[in-house]
């Protein structure tokens, strides 16, 4: 089996029988490897299982891709960003290389090249099987992540032949499209970025929007992540919102991470041609339909926009953030054409491709417990699925942030705190508390 001696790496070693653990975790990014951390700090021994290697999935990604987030937000237990660029952004790269460096760091017990193949409920416990043997534990870590499948409308299979499709799961570059016409459906942070790179291609991009959230790279002179920090939006708990199914469901915000800080939203790639167009509602007779809604959807973002400067400057009123801050500033509404289209004849050649920015979800397909709802997705409370059975790095699974590098350690803590409970027969409290 590949494994990974501790601080030095991934070595080969034999595949073995069934093997014996207390807690395995599935997925040795940086959910998972937070988790090992956690688990490690109170002396429960566990294996992580990583199908590929340790920062495979960031490597896999498109070419120009960098965070959303800076630098300094780049944080796991007991270690963090110490580069010269704290208000920077890493490509995948750098992510890449930053969570194999928190793997050595912390002597994290990874089996790389180990595919899970199923886990289901043994004895009490779980038995994982793997491409390379099978393990016996008292608890399962699920952290694989939110974006472990790429999500495609299912009409996708009407798409024209002659139209060439990729999911942003596979693209790379704009080399790979043919000349000509691009649609790009979603409008979220990788559809914005790739409808921006595409268009600088030479490619005219028609972009498809639906719901959204805009947000401006800076605001009064700091990074918006800076003041989501400050007034609280990154740490808002998953027990204090209203409505959590649809609080998990948000797109993500219109950000891209770029040595010039700039905001790229809507009129930003409209001012540089961009078309704009509704929300994809499917295929008929070769013709791509949208939603006549976009009006709607904008003004709303707008209108959350407002709001979040409302609270940034209502927060600046009574505090010192720290650093200067400029006077508020208020965002022009997004502008649209007069008139907008309902359809595109994707049989005329005006579209040669298309890139479906429709987003991820997580992939339990190898999960055999009952722990799903109806539309087969993972029920869990704040990540406490079943006994002995947790998740990490979902949306919004704890914390507004639980899905980003830096909101991994405190989920990890309470967790683990939870299984600790557990172990010691103690009926636990609720996480957190």
């Amino acid at each position: 089996m590949t494994g990974a001696r501790r601080g030095d790496g991934p070595e080969s070693v034999p595949a073995r029988g069934l093997r014996a653990v207390t807690t395995v975790v599935v997925g040795a990014g940086h959910s998972g490897l937070a988790m090992s951390a956690a688990l490690g700090a109170r002396g429960i021994d566990h294996v992580v299982l990583e199908r590929g290697a340790i920062g495979g999935a960031w490597r896999a990604r498109w070419d120009s891709l960098r965070l959303l987030t800076p630098n300094w937000q780049s944080r796991l237990p007991g270690y963090a960003y110490a580069g010269p660029d704290p208000d920077g952004f890493m490509t995948k790269d750098d992510v890449a290389d930053f969570i194999a460096a928190y793997a050595a760091h912390a002597s994290a017990p990874v089996e790389t090249e180990t595919t899970v193949t199923s886990v289901v409920a043994d004895d009490g416990g779980y038995r994982v099987a793997t491409n390379r043997g099978d393990w016996r534990a008292a608890s399962v870590v699920l952290a694989s992540g939110a974006s472990a499948r790429a999500t495609i409308p299912g009409c996708a299979g009407a798409i024209p032949r002659d139209v060439l499709t990729v999911h942003a799961a596979h693209y790379k570059n704009p080399a790979q499209l043919p000349d000509g016409g691009v649609l790009v459906v979603g409008a979220s942070a990788t559809g914005v970025q790739l409808a921006d790179e595409i268009h600088r291609s030479g490619r005219p991009v028609t972009l498809s929007v639906g719901e959204h959230v805009r947000m401006p790279r800076r605001y009064r002179g700091l990074d918006i992540q800076r003041w989501l920090h400050l007034i609280g939006t990154l740490d808002q708990r998953y027990d204090e919102v209203d409505d959590l199914v649809r609080a998990r469901r948000v797109p993500s915000p219109q950000l891209v991470g770029t040595p010039e800080h700039a905001t790229l939203d809507l009129n930003a790639l409209t001012q540089r041609g961009v078309r704009l167009i509704g929300r994809f509602a499917g295929v008929r007779d070769g013709r791509a339909l949208f939603s006549g809604a976009l009006r709607n959807h904008c003004a709303l973002a707008d209108l959350k926009l407002g709001r979040l400067c409302d609270a940034i400057d209502a927060w600046a009123a009574r505090h010192d953030a720290g650093a200067p801050i400029d006077r508020p500033t208020r965002f022009e509404p997004t502008r649209l054409p007069a008139e907008l289209s309902l359809a595109v004849d994707l049989t005329r050649g005006e579209i040669r491709s298309i890139v479906w920015a429709t987003g991820f979800a997580p992939d339990f397909r190898w999960l055999d417990v009952p722990v799903f709802d109806h539309k087969g997705r993972l029920v869990h409370d704040g990540g406490v699925v079943a006994p002995g059975l947790y998740a990490m790095g979902l949306t919004f699974m704890r914390r507004r942030k639980s899905s980003f590098i830096h909101g991994a350690e405190d989920d990890a803590r309470e967790l683990a705190d939870h299984w600790v409970e557990t172990l010691a027969g103690s009926a636990p409290r609720a996480v957190g508390e």
